[in-house]
């Protein structure tokens, strides 16, 4: 069945309890709402109903399905459960708390914490478009924001799961600046699982190689790929090239190397690091990338004077673009707040 887009769910209509207020957004993979619980407390609430295997159209509540597809529908049902089951299991404020999950209208809805503020990516396409820009998003705000997504990650990976669609929309970030990971729908590989694979639908550039071979094995490191093409689309407000091009013609130390007089060789050596082609020369577990992320960079009287000038003008360009008297940007832009 080739894909389309499936209608949302009336305003307005009661569902396990909570009242539907509009849609929030749509995908190939779901659909999430802004919902009231009984207290009219606002709640997201993420409905399984997959485009390519499912129609609904406007004025009906249980989609349709051809038999050929009943069996695939089923399994991801099944995997949307279980997520949902193992997600509300995990209170950690970096990672979507998990408030309820429960089946109607032939599938199953995943009931969220609701969080005001917008998304990562959000945020790289205004700076990204903001006339005079030098740079993207600072290195100490990049550092800060992914320290902290790394320790909602770890939480993931400790109770066995992988998200394996990690990208800048996301990575929501709070009206205080601080991250939290959304959208674990691609998140269908427990890390013991012994059952047959169910491959998620990837983002080209987020994703790593492994997710694009079947019998690759996939663990955190997978996840890291992410987290470094993530890292990379916060410095040049673009994703990275995609891993299946870049086996072909890889482009990628080039383009790191563009961003040298803003950001530090460290910060740009990680990111290399975790995007390498081969997932055995990546890090392995997220504490390696935490470690590394967290190290000071090297200390300014240890370079030398052309490095030095360089990271001078950067600085310089850096306060030319933000207005600001500081080149340390070690918060989230008061314009973005």
């Amino acid at each position: 069945m080739a894909s389309q887009q499936n209608a949302a769910l009336p305003a307005g209509l009661v569902l396990g309890g909570y009242r539907i207020v509009k849609k929030i957004s749509s995908g190939g993979f779901s659909i999430v709402y802004l919902a009231l619980d009984e207290a009219n407390n606002p709640v997201a609430i993420k409905e399984y109903l997959p485009s390519s295997l499912v129609v609904r159209r406007e004025g009906e509540l249980e989609p349709s399905i051809v038999p050929q597809n009943l069996a695939t529908f089923r399994i991801g049902l099944k995997c949307f459960f279980e997520e949902g089951r193992a997600l509300a299991r995990i209170l950690h404020p970096n990672v979507v708390r998990v408030l309820n999950f429960f089946r109607a209208n032939g599938t199953v809805y995943m009931v969220m914490q609701y969080e005001a503020g917008r998304s990562l990516q959000e945020l790289i396409i205004r700076r990204r478009d903001t006339p005079g820009r030098e740079y993207i998003i600072g290195e100490g705000t990049i550092r800060k924001i992914f320290s902290q997504v790394l320790n909602g990650l770890r939480e993931v990976h400790a109770n066995k799961l992988l998200h394996l669609d990690i990208k800048p929309a996301n990575i929501y970030l709070r009206s205080d600046a601080t991250p939290i990971m959304l959208d674990f729908g691609a998140a269908r590989q427990t890390l013991t699982s012994e059952e047959e694979k169910l491959y998620p639908m990837y983002t080209p550039g987020f994703a790593a190689p492994e997710l694009h071979a079947k019998e690759a094995a996939l663990g955190p490191w997978t996840d890291v790929y992410s987290v470094g093409a993530s890292i990379f689309a916060c410095i040049a407000g673009s994703p990275p090239q995609a891993a299946d091009a870049r086996k072909q013609n890889d482009k990628m130390p080039a383009a790191l190397k563009q961003h040298r007089s803003y950001y530090s060789s460290e910060l740009l050596d990680l990111i290399g690091w975790c995007l390498k082609l081969d997932p055995l020369e990546r890090p392995q577990s997220v504490f390696q990338v935490q470690k590394s992320l967290l190290e000071e960079s090297e200390p300014e009287e240890t370079l030398g004077f052309g490095e030095r000038f360089k990271r001078f003008v950067g600085i310089a360009d850096r306060r030319k673009a933000d207005g600001s008297s500081s080149a340390a940007e070690t918060d989230l832009p008061t314009d973005w707040r």
